[in-house]
């Protein structure tokens, strides 16, 4: 009997086991790193500029590092992103554990860790499906998200227990154990079978090239443009509005972090599924998936029992999952290997840029026309805008290839067949 598929080679391996390793320290060390804060005398304010200071870089140098792994070998990259990563989370937990940490020392460090992750992240999309081929990379691509999602929820699981039994100094110093041991796996990457990378263009002409590669493809840009809202008005929801119900009608944190928990729960659910489901019409069934988004924003506002909210959060991660496999698919499958990144870091950017003032944000409308009514608002602006995504034909019309080739190389494009069912 194999120990794991045919389709699964050694760099796919490598890659997945490196991002479970990653992830298992680095979801535990989010949460340690907003107890670090509270335990140096910090308030809810100081935790959230330590957050922003991690966001910021990372919104601001995504296009960088797409750009940067276009243009080096990848798997360098991303050994690098994780040397930095390590080094700016040992430096935190020892700055935690020698006692009394400054706001200014923390707020840098979590820069760091954003600088690393707008590195990493662009190099690691371009990495994954360019080490299976073309006719597994949606399975293969669901196996890489449960395990990443996985990670992350025992990770979020364990790091709590940790932090209660030994403070969130080792927390971090274990995070930064796992970036170091992600980094060491991933340096054992086999590239000989990838052509040599020149770097001889320069940087802004790099920039423009892949800006080029998204605006040609009304699809790509389309789905950018919505999810730049709806993960800001999403974000706004389930950060600032999903607590204020929860502690007004829920019954307080317990019964919302058990609704969040049975999301992640649906997201692993919905990556088991897509290994066997293979939507013919990738974005038209991953676009009509985004429709539940609406849902948890909606459930908050009537609002329903906690029960139901589970229920309801459990379901979007399924949903979130379906659309998340069908969108990498059809980027592996439509963009060049050679300008993956570079792709990858505007689909980061869009996804990214709106979250900060839509969290800013999320008090002041509150205020000014009421809790049920932002989130009724929230959840219209995710119905609308998907509805306005499928009005592009090319989101209804692109279609899976029964034939893809391996590491970007993209063959004509086939056109949908008459006989397809409009949901995929």
């Amino acid at each position: 009997m194999r120990a794991r598929p045919t389709w699964a080679g050694r760099n796919y391996t490598i890659l997945t086991a490196a991002t479970v390793v990653s992830g298992l320290g680095h979801s535990g060390a989010l949460i340690a790193a907003a107890f670090a804060v509270l335990g140096a005398g910090g308030s809810a304010t100081d935790v959230g500029l330590v957050a922003a200071a991690r966001t910021v870089p990372l919104i601001a140098l995504v296009l960088v590092g797409g750009a940067l792994a276009d243009r080096l070998p990848r798997h360098r990259v991303m050994v690098a992103a994780n040397a930095l990563s390590c080094v700016s989370q040992g430096a935190f937990a020892l700055l935690v554990l020698a006692g009394e940490p400054r706001l200014w020392q923390m707020a840098v460090l979590a820069a760091l860790g954003g600088t690393g992750q707008a590195f990493f992240a662009p190099a690691s999309e371009g990495m994954v499906l360019a080490s299976v081929s073309g006719e597994h990379s949606a399975r293969a691509f669901a196996v890489f998200r449960m395990g990443m999602n996985g990670a992350n929820i025992g990770g979020a699981a364990l790091g709590g227990a940790l932090i209660a039994a030994v403070g969130p100094g080792w927390v971090l110093a274990a995070d930064a154990v796992a970036f170091a041991c992600a980094g060491a796996l991933r340096a054992f990457l086999d590239v000989s079978g990838v052509p040599p990378r020149t770097g001889d263009v320069g940087m802004l002409r790099s920039l423009r090239d892949g800006w080029r590669e998204v605006i040609s493809r009304p699809w790509l840009w389309s789905v950018v443009v919505q999810f730049a809202l709806v993960n800001a008005v999403i974000a706004a929801a389930e950060a600032v509005y999903g607590p204020l119900v929860a502690e007004a009608h829920l019954g307080g944190p317990g019964p919302w972090g058990v609704a969040l928990g049975a999301f992640g729960a649906g997201t692993l659910a919905g990556a088991l599924l897509m290994t066997r489901y293979r939507p013919r019409r990738l974005l038209l069934t991953g676009s009509l998936c985004i429709f539940p988004l609406a849902l948890p924003s909606a459930a908050l506002a009537v609002p329903l029992p906690a029960g139901w909210l589970t229920v309801v959060m459990a379901l979007t991660g399924v949903s979130v999952e379906i659309f998340s496999v069908t969108w990498m698919t059809a980027l592996h499958q439509e963009i060049p290997e050679e300008k993956f990144s570079r792709v990858s870091s505007y689909d980061w950017l869009g996804s990214l840029a709106g979250i900060p003032l839509a969290t800013a944000l999320a008090g002041p409308v509150q205020e000014a026309v009421g809790l049920h009514t932002a989130l009724w608002g929230c959840a219209g602006v995710v119905v609308l805008l998907t509805a306005a995504v499928l009005c592009v034909p090319d989101v209804r019309q692109l279609t899976r290839r029964t034939t893809v080739a391996a590491a970007g190389v993209t063959p004509p494009a086939t056109p949908p067949a008459a006989e397809d069912p409009v949901v995929g």
